[in-house]
């Protein structure tokens, strides 16, 4: 695959007009933690009809798309929530639209792209990972809308950019949770446009994290990776495709262990009433920690949809 290319301000800016009435322009609210190391923002994707940011940039995808191109219908490779986005734009279109799950995938997710008319079809996840490498997957037929490595998602997610500087306009530092770089691209492409002095530091967790010795190597790694119930972020390496894209626009990985993040899930709930899935909390976790440093932090809450079982153990301080 070519290296994807940096989105311009001006494409964030048309997908934002192009998104107006379909998706929720999610707050930005203070976590009102005392002794933070910094005065840290939530920006609440959960909120988005799907409960992620995932709506934008496969809303965004689709409205670009011709008739030509839906005629068959669309289809995807997710862990749950991309399929969330693109049932629901797919239904609001009447088209057909088949996702292509891994076989961890959540139970909540699943039942949520069933109500919103998607096909599911399981995998190994060693198969859909190699579908998301190689962009194409033979069971299904009609458009395929990448998750991650497609300019138009990438343009998509930069409207959260767009939402977080009018917002809060002196951001310091924006933490965002690290699965195949399509949320950190985008915010990254339009926060350097408008304010490039704002650090974009990507987030991941333990076990599950290729970004952090890529960074450091200068080049992309493998690593072993470890199935947890953070499954909306991490793999065994990144997309060589998005390689580029990272390296231009990330000042740093941050990686927190898996009991943080479930402690920030838990946090979340007890004192914001805010439901994030584990790569949603990992951002706050990696803000606590001290690891994004001090200043005006925005933690992007990338999604909600947790099976209730799992919510349920951390909130009884167990890790599902």
């Amino acid at each position: 695959m070519q290296p994807i290319e940096p989105v311009s301000i001006e494409e964030i800016r048309a997908a934002a007009m192009r998104l107006s009435g379909m998706i929720v322009r999610t707050p930005l609210v203070r976590l009102p933690i005392d002794d933070a190391p910094g005065e840290i923002y939530l920006k609440l994707e959960n909120l988005q009809p799907i409960g992620s940011f995932k709506l934008r940039g496969a809303g965004n995808a689709m409205a670009l798309a011709s008739s030509d191109d839906l005629k068959r219908g669309v289809y995807t490779a997710s862990a749950g929530n991309m399929a969330q986005g693109v049932a629901f734009a797919a239904r609001a279109r009447n088209i057909p639209c088949s996702v292509v799950v891994p076989d961890n995938a959540p139970e909540t997710k699943l039942a949520a792209i069933t109500r919103l008319g998607g096909r599911v079809i399981k995998e190994t996840y060693e198969t859909w990972w190699n579908i998301m490498l190689e962009h194409h997957y033979d069971g299904c037929e009609g458009m395929f809308i990448h998750p991650v490595s497609n300019p138009h998602v990438i343009a998509g997610n930069g409207t959260i950019g767009l939402e977080i500087l009018e917002d809060l306009p002196d951001v310091d530092s924006v933490v965002v949770p690290y699965g195949g770089g399509g949320l950190s691209s985008g915010i990254g492409c339009a926060i350097r446009a408008i304010k490039p002095d704002t650090r974009i530091l990507a987030c991941e967790v333990e076990h599950a994290a290729p970004l952090a010795p890529s960074l450091a190597a200068g080049s992309p790694q493998r690593i072993e990776h470890t199935k947890t119930f953070v499954d909306g972020i991490g793999g065994p390496s990144l997309m060589p495709e998005m390689w580029p894209l990272a390296k231009r626009l990330i000042n740093e990985s941050l990686v927190v262990p898996l009991r943080e993040v479930a402690q920030a899930v838990k946090l979340l709930m007890e004192r914001q009433r805010v439901v994030a899935e584990g790569a949603g909390a990992t951002s706050v976790a990696a803000a606590l920690s001290g690891k994004a440093g001090g200043g005006k932090i925005v933690c992007i809450v990338s999604g909600g949809n947790i099976d209730t079982s799992k919510l349920k153990a951390i909130l009884d301080d167990r890790i599902p």
